[in-house]
């Protein structure tokens, strides 16, 4: 490269905001000096010299390097680098002429704009209009992750440049990639497909919906409030001696269980989610798919676990009535017989579902919500939504694991419909 007379050069993870012309006229070698009193090399100047290149070469196995690559290596070879001055843009062309030149000079952090420096202030340490390059410095949180718009206002700048890039080729307009977008709409029409097949099988199954007996439930819980009282677990029996009798068949190891059931099933959701996502998209094309993969995940693990729940108690109560007399087991039928007439499709379901898709959405939105911008508020909102969402989802997941316990145990008998309701 000996070639050209000055290169400049710069890290991926950096985004140039304003003319960077001035650096040309900087020194054989200028970057940055970051924490510790250590040169960054994401931003540099260097004057191509075949014999610094050469003398480098023969240094670059003894010399020691913090990072195990370039900046350590830089670091140590450039030893004096601290104590070298600011480079001066505005320095008149008739004194940089007459002056010696300096082997080194320090860039002022308006040509390397740290943004671990922002996030600890929420500003920046100089005049935000008189910056010229944005370094995008804290490792899980790069520009071109679709959650990083969601976490750093800085972004928003790379997020801008990225929207009004050319079509260098065809598709890729506006940073996009056409194979991503042909990938996109497979990811978003996929979990569709999964939901669509469940509610599809479950109709097969029921031949019919449950309109009516939605109705009875909707009628059954306000006459409930209206009166003050409690919702059994099962919300099927309207008898509070059949509801304490069937409730004395439920593991006590149950609740816990289902908890944790719940919690791993949030968890891997979470993890596939966040691997089957391209990182690379626009944020709210990210946002979307995240929560669309998540939920479907969680809806289908979650589910199946209820469902053998409801199996379990179906074959408790089997057991438990080839054990009991005759005459039991006749009034046990005949106090089922009136269960029997509540819905196949579960209310209380629909409500803890939803209430937990609810607080999933809003707990990660609180910060855009109130218009906070720090990231460690943002974290910290986000935080306390999220244990809002946990101790619903505690609450919540005991309750439908009794639930379907209890209904499996009171259909011993029945080919009951299997429920899209979990």
């Amino acid at each position: 490269m000996t070639n050209y007379k000055k290169v400049v050069y710069l890290d991926a993870d950096t985004i140039v905001v304003k003319s960077i012309e001035d650096l040309f006229k900087c020194a054989k070698f200028c970057a940055n000096l970051k924490h510790s009193e250590r040169l960054n090399s994401g931003v540099m100047v260097v004057e191509p010299s075949e014999t610094v290149f050469n003398n480098m070469m023969s240094k670059v196995t003894t010399l020691p390097s913090y990072t195990g690559g370039d900046q350590g290596f830089l670091n140590s070879y450039y030893a004096e680098f601290p104590n070298a001055h600011v480079f001066q843009p505005d320095l008149p062309e008739e004194v940089r002429k007459t002056r010696p030149v300096p082997d080194m000079e320090r860039l002022s952090t308006l040509y390397n704009a740290d943004v671990g420096l922002y996030m600890l202030a929420n500003k920046w340490m100089v005049d935000e209009n008189e910056l010229r390059v944005i370094h995008y410095t804290l490792g899980p949180l790069k520009p071109w992750d679709w959650w990083t718009s969601w976490l750093l206002k800085p972004v928003d700048v790379w997020q801008r440049v990225r929207e009004q890039l050319d079509e260098s080729l065809p598709g890729t307009g506006g940073g996009k990639n056409p194979k991503d977008e042909l990938l996109v709409k497979a990811l978003f029409l996929l979990p569709l497909c999964l939901v669509l097949l469940c509610y599809y099988r479950s109709f097969l199954q029921t031949r019919a919906f449950c309109r009516s007996s939605l109705c009875d439930h909707i009628r059954h819980l306000y006459y409930k409030i209206r009166s003050n009282g409690a919702l059994a677990y099962t919300g099927i029996s309207s008898s509070s001696a059949g509801n304490s009798i069937y409730q004395s068949k439920v593991p006590a190891y149950l609740g816990g269980v289902s908890i944790f059931i719940c919690f791993m099933a949030v968890l891997l959701a979470l993890a596939l989610g966040l691997s089957i996502v391209p990182r690379q998209v626009m944020p709210w094309t990210g946002l979307f798919l995240m929560y669309e993969w998540t939920f479907t995940i969680f809806f289908l693990l979650f589910g199946g676990f209820l469902h053998l729940i409801y199996l379990w108690g179906k074959r408790m109560a089997t057991q438990a009535a080839s054990l009991s007399s005759p005459p039991d087991s006749l009034a046990y039928d005949s106090r089922k017989a009136g269960h029997r007439q509540g819905s196949s499709c579960d209310v209380a379901a629909w409500y803890y579902g939803l209430g937990m898709a609810l607080l999933a959405v809003a707990a990660p939105s609180l910060p855009c919500i109130f218009g906070v911008t720090a990231l460690f508020l943002r974290l910290g909102l986000m935080v306390a939504g999220g244990l809002v969402l946990a101790s619903f989802m505690t609450y919540a997941s005991e309750h439908l694991a009794i639930r379907s316990f209890l209904r499996g145990f009171e259909d011993r008998d029945t080919a009951r419909a299997r429920n899209i309701c979990f």
